[in-house]
């Protein structure tokens, strides 16, 4: 595109953006004026139509993202921006800052978790060209705001995909697991590369995994929370794998409620060390319910249990287990057991 005329300030006239805008605004009315933002402290005032000038280059506000956790589809981000790269014409995510602190607690432990915009951009300069992560870069507003500018991925979260696939449990097993469960190693392997480098993800949970549409890669995205540690610095890290984990194995999250109702047989066999240790209504010891489930998958799940005395303290075993339950996939459906 062509470089664009600028005023005093290196600031563009309303004319030049009028020009430049208007594929995307054409709608907008002719007495619409730009506002232009080299300070974006204030994210709630930043809207549709307004301009943000960071290190000399311009991008168009499209729209606020939403938060799609757990189907909270309407519940806005004021501080994620969809955007408009006015130098190439690509559609980009700007994320500026926005502190947010909060308790968890895990096994008895307590994690003190907090939005850092500096350590997401440390990361995305860790993973540039890694294929399992969102890509990007950040720069500095005038009040060194980090606002870090990412690339789209096109394409449904892990927690999406699963939800659509109509098929019973067994037969999902055996023919949607294997491959869903090689993504997720990768998966794995891409937050043991974190931690090999000293960096955690902060915030693993299955809707921040998205599945490529071009590719096919399962690719981690938002990673700017942060957590002071006590014991073990990757262990939010770690358990957030076990629920995610879970979540497949289970073909969605397995509710006690649920299992009481429609497997009522099963239910009788539930004991309380058999639930989620974070969440007390989710099935942990799946193989109570789908007895076909094999063991050392299950004795993973059985780590993140409520009844359990040990836990992962380190991804490598985590890898090693799940490589090695991988493993019973490969066998001769004739020769399977699960001992």
């Amino acid at each position: 595109m062509e470089s664009l005329p600028l005023m005093s300030h290196n600031i563009p006239s309303q004319e030049s953006l009028r020009e430049l805008c208007s594929p995307w605004l054409a709608s907008l009315s002719p007495q619409h004026v730009f506002r232009i933002y080299t300070d974006t402290s204030d994210f709630y005032a930043i809207e549709y139509g307004d301009i943000l000038l960071l290190d000399h280059r311009l991008y168009l506000v499209r729209h606020n993202a939403k938060e799609g956790r757990f189907g909270l589809d309407d519940e806005v981000k004021f501080w994620v921006k969809r955007v408009i790269d006015l130098q190439d014409g690509v559609t980009r995510i700007t994320k500026l800052v926005f502190f947010e602190r909060f308790t968890a607690t895990i096994g008895g432990i307590p994690f003190e978790c907090y939005r850092s915009p500096r350590k997401e951009a440390r990361i995305l300069d860790l993973v540039k060209g890694h294929p399992n992560f969102m890509q990007g870069f950040w720069v500095t507003d005038d009040k060194d705001n980090v606002v870090r500018i990412l690339d789209v991925i096109y394409g449904q979260s892990l927690a999406a995909m699963i939800a659509d696939i109509h098929l019973d449990h067994e037969t999902y097993f055996y023919q949607r697991l294997p491959d869903i469960l090689d993504h997720y190693i990768e998966c794995v392997e891409a937050i043991a590369f974190l931690h090999r480098h000293g960096e955690k993800h902060g915030d693993i949970r299955r809707d921040h995994i998205l599945i490529d549409h071009d590719s096919g890669r399962y690719r981690w995205i938002d990673f700017d929370y942060n957590f002071l540690h006590r014991e073990n610095m990757f262990g939010y890290d770690l358990f957030g794998l076990g629920n995610v984990l879970m979540y497949l194995v289970g073909k969605g999250d397995i509710l006690t409620k649920e299992v009481r109702e429609n497997h009522p047989t099963a239910f009788q066999r539930l004991y309380a060390e058999d639930v989620n240790i974070v969440f007390n209504n989710r099935v942990a010891n799946l193989r109570k319910i789908f007895p076909y489930i094999p063991k050392p998958l299950n004795d993973i799940l059985l780590r993140f249990s409520k009844g359990s005395s040990v836990f992962y303290d380190d991804i490598d075993p985590f890898l090693t287990d799940l490589r090695e339950a991988r493993a019973f996939f490969q066998q001769p459906e004739n020769e399977r057991t699960s001992p």
